[in-house]
């Protein structure tokens, strides 16, 4: 299985983390998108990471981040939900050079929405881009948000992704007071590509050999774009049949695009006649 995220636990350090590697699933995210390679990078990264978040949803539910900035890449765009299916969509001008991260974003936010079924309303938490990479605008977050020491190392190319989370839990001090410092230089190597056609269990044996490790069932990561014309004509009715037929009237048809999985939805006179004869009457 090469898209799947694993959890594990250093039992004796009191260090929690899991793993993310993603290929098939990321090829098919990138399908005709054409992005630049910075672009590629930074979306890759974005994604790892919402999957290592997206692995500890308790409930049926979604996780959606956002980085929004005035650079050359002004939005990346990852969603992912409880079962951990992928999609996510990159905004960017018309040319991208290779330049570091603060650059490429700009000034922004970090914006991360989770919608639960159990919940009221989404939860919303919204803070500055602070950090040189993707990893250490989480990093930051984390320590905002849980007041857990965290990192992440992580990396992507066209292929795949990749990605380690660690977390330094209460107790961590008081079983190795150097446990974490050495830890976090292990977990640094996986820049290694030789890692990266390994299980999981064997990078993690590999870079932690000392350690005893507990590793947990690995989790299914698959693509999360299925075609659902339903809620387009549920977007089409809101407008009304007036607004839609002048659209129809200027341009002949009515093509809607759906960003985030790359998927354009035409309609010509006869599917809008057949898509309102079955929603009926609209009183308004």
């Amino acid at each position: 299985m090469n898209n799947y995220v694993q959890r594990f636990l250093l039992e004796n350090l009191d260090i929690r983390g899991a793993v993310v590697r993603v290929e098939s699933v990321w090829q098919q995210m990138l399908k005709d998108r054409q992005y630049p390679e910075p672009v590629v990078q930074l979306l890759g990264e974005l994604s790892a990471t919402a999957l290592l978040l997206g692995d500890n949803l308790k409930q049926s539910g979604r996780l959606t981040v956002q980085l929004k900035g005035d650079g050359p890449v002004s939005m990346l765009v990852i969603d992912c939900d409880n079962s951990l299916q992928l999609r996510g969509m990159a905004k960017y001008a018309s040319e991208v050079a290779a330049q570091p991260v603060p650059d490429l974003l700009g000034h922004g936010q970090l914006v991360l929405t989770l919608d639960m079924h159990a919940m009221r309303e989404a939860y919303q938490s919204i803070v500055p881009l602070d950090g040189d990479t993707i990893g250490e605008i989480f990093e930051h977050y984390f320590k905002q948000s849980e007041q857990l020491p965290s990192r992440l190392f992580l990396t992507a190319s066209n292929n795949a992704l990749f990605g380690i989370l660690l977390q330094k839990l209460p107790s961590a001090d008081q079983c190795d007071p150097d446990g974490w410092t050495r830890i976090e230089a292990l977990a640094a190597t996986t820049h290694d590509q030789d890692l990266f056609k390994l299980t999981a269990e064997e990078i993690l044996t590999r870079l932690f050999f000392e350690e005893t490790i507990r590793i947990f069932d690995a989790q299914s990561v698959s693509y999360g774009c299925r075609e659902d014309a339903s809620k387009i004509y549920d977007l089409l009715q809101s407008l009304g049949r007036e607004e839609v037929d002048a659209i129809l009237s200027e341009r002949g048809e009515i093509v809607v695009h759906d960003d985030i999985c790359n998927r354009e939805y035409r309609f010509d006179a006869l599917a809008i006649d057949a898509i309102f004869r079955e929603a009926g009457p609209t009183i308004h």
